[in-house]
């Protein structure tokens, strides 16, 4: 007898240990102590940093750059971070008043879970606030189900989705993020995604909110979001939290201030202390050490310095009489986030076709007007002849003759 319990309490340590592999948020919950320790902490800067998470980057939205980066562009598992994919897709394609019936598959979900259980009823919109705020990985895969028929087909979208956006290093295998070797993305690519889906109000609306009623089978359940910097770091505003073996701790923060608008990521780090204390590490160091820089003026001053001095130089066989007139592109990348460091490193190299034959078209491509910060190529600008140059016909070399001439005589 005795040796019939041992054995099933060792099933039952087994198959606890094994659904916690890889749940999600649900254990080591940080308390408010824990939090306003690492505010407070975290907000001693220092000119470097160190973070204990694998991987990380911070990612201006206005300027479209990785600003600051830790392997960024390595492969790694994402956890529920996935669900920034899946609520993406689901947004796009679905009626967010339409009512879910939740499926078997659905209600056996392991990992973190809103607590849906078979043939129960909820709305699209629920679903989703279920999904982002609580992670919940059954609310996932109803989800998968209800817009692509299946977890597989709902896959497809995503990928679809990823393709689209030119996410060349993601790919996603199931809609909640549970560890499978082929569901994939990097920091960088992960920050683009988030980038593109605050763009939706439906989903910046969603990710920001701190709690949230739903209604399943038309009974109220109070739900609350498992981010820990939401509604605790002044400025922060989303967007989703994460958790697996393979991914590690995982936090994705949308933060602004007055001057920025980063979203920053940490992706396996060994505990929600560290994914938190290093994201207020990130966010902190760049609000103190980085600053906007009118790239746009830069590069016009450099433009119009260059174009005094080289236009003149201009030599087009067989025209008319000319004055040749320069345009370029606009810049792209108008305003930057950069550090001191990558101030010095601005480079703006211009260069251009010296020698023509008339006639010449107007928008004739001239040059190029290529921006540097270190090694980084960041933009190219064409220049153009903004002005159309004739060739010389008879009349004129006749012309020219008689005036020599009148010259000799």
């Amino acid at each position: 007898m005795k040796r019939k319990i041992f054995i099933i309490c060792c099933l039952v340590i087994f198959v606890s240990s094994f659904k916690f592999s890889y749940a999600d948020d649900e254990i080591e919950e940080l308390n408010n102590n824990d939090i306003d320790n690492i505010l407070e902490t975290s907000a001693k800067v220092e000119e470097n940093i160190n973070i204990n998470s694998r991987i990380a980057v911070a990612y201006d939205r206005e300027s479209g750059r990785a600003i600051w980066g830790k392997d960024e562009n390595k492969k790694t598992a994402m956890a529920s971070t996935t669900k920034i994919m899946t609520a993406l897709v689901v947004i796009e394609n679905a009626n967010l008043n339409d009512i879910v019936e939740i499926s078997s598959r659905a209600a056996g979900t392991g990992g973190s879970r809103l607590g849906l259980k078979k043939e129960d009823k909820i709305s699209i919109r629920d679903l989703l606030y279920g999904l982002m705020l609580r992670s919940g990985n059954d609310a996932a895969v109803a989800l998968a189900e209800y817009v692509g028929g299946n977890v597989e087909g709902f896959a497809n979208l995503m990928n679809k989705k990823a393709i689209n956006l030119n996410l060349k290093n993601t790919h996603f295998v199931t809609p909640h993020g549970l560890d499978d070797p082929n569901h994939y993305t990097t920091a960088y690519e992960l920050a683009r995604l988030a980038d593109y889906a605050l763009g939706n109000e439906t989903f910046s609306k969603i990710v920001g909110t701190k709690n949230y009623t739903i209604s399943i089978n038309g009974y109220p359940k109070n739900i609350n979001n498992t981010n820990e910097l939401l509604g605790n770091f002044v400025g922060v505003y989303g967007i989703k939290t994460g958790f697996t073996n393979n991914a590690g701790r995982c936090l994705v923060t949308a933060v602004k201030n007055e001057t920025f608008d980063i979203i920053t990521i940490v992706l396996q780090a060994d505990t929600k202390k560290d994914r938190t204390n290093d994201s207020v590490k990130i966010i902190n160091y760049i609000f103190k050490n980085f600053q906007k820089v009118d790239l746009e003026e830069i590069v016009n001053n450099e433009f119009e310095s260059w174009c005094e001095v080289n236009k003149n130089r201009v030599n087009i066989n067989k025209a008319k009489e000319y004055n040749i007139e320069l345009k370029k592109d606009d810049v792209k990348n108008r305003v930057l986030v950069i550090d001191q460091n990558g101030l010095k490193s601005i480079d703006v190299d211009i260069n251009g076709i010296f020698e023509y034959e008339a006639p010449v078209e107007k928008n004739t491509k001239f040059g190029e007007v290529k921006i540097y910060i270190g090694n980084e190529l960041i933009e190219i600008n064409n220049i153009y002849i903004n002005n159309s140059v004739s060739k010389k016909d008879f009349s004129d070399y006749l012309e020219e003759c008689m005036r020599a001439i009148t010259y000799l005589i």
